[in-house]
């Protein structure tokens, strides 16, 4: 696990470094260090600066260490009129977890991110109701965008970076066994480790 973990840092600090300096302040990379390997996400502050400087204060405060990756929808068996294909992920209390604090909803008609596959997003449920829980997008999925249906105010839900590395991962949770979306047995989060600095607007 530590070559693995090794070569996703390199992986984070190799694709961050190749862009120009204005977007090293305003991205960062996330190492999630799971029980079946590591992803890395690379978070857009200067697009979605709420939502990923929430986010970042939760892997900086080590709450997502123990959490786990612990629900899987798949669209072909999804009772819902729009359904999805995400993968979600909690703290270890749980995805009610009220953590810091709510937020206020970053709408993809705003910051112009989209639920394409690998994007990282905020689990809600009223608009400004987002805390800690997370979900990954396994295929693109417009339904979560502002004015899709997933959810019935239609306001969508808080894109705010993608996968950059370890989509095997995302698909290997994505189809493990499940019972009513809860995975059988949750992947458990070692650790959330900040890869880069912190992008500028998260640091006041």
């Amino acid at each position: 696990m530590s070559v693995i973990k090794s070569t996703a840092a390199a992986l984070a600090a190799t694709i961050l470094a190749a862009g120009p300096a204005s977007a090293q302040a305003d991205h960062a990379m996330v190492i999630l260090h799971s029980s079946l390997g590591d992803i890395v996400v690379r978070l857009d502050a200067e697009h979605a600066p709420i939502t990923t400087c929430n986010f970042l204060r939760y892997v900086q405060e080590g709450r997502y260490a123990g959490g786990s990756f612990f629900r899987t929808v798949v669209a072909e068996t999804n009772d819902n009129p729009n359904p999805i294909d995400v993968i979600q992920a909690a703290t270890t209390a749980g995805s009610d977890d009220p953590g810091l604090g709510p937020i206020t909803l970053e709408r993809t008609l705003d910051t112009g991110l989209r639920h394409s596959a690998g994007a990282i997003s905020m689990a809600r449920d009223g608009p400004d109701t987002a805390t800690s829980s997370f979900f990954i997008v396994v295929k693109d999925t417009p339904a979560l965008d502002f004015g899709g249906g997933r959810n019935p105010d239609g306001q969508g839900f808080a894109a705010f970076g993608s996968v950059v590395s370890g989509m095997e991962i995302i698909q290997a949770i994505h189809s493990a066994p499940a019972h009513d979306e809860q995975l059988t047995s949750p992947v458990l989060i070692g650790a959330a480790t900040l890869a880069t600095v912190l992008p500028t607007a998260c640091r006041s």
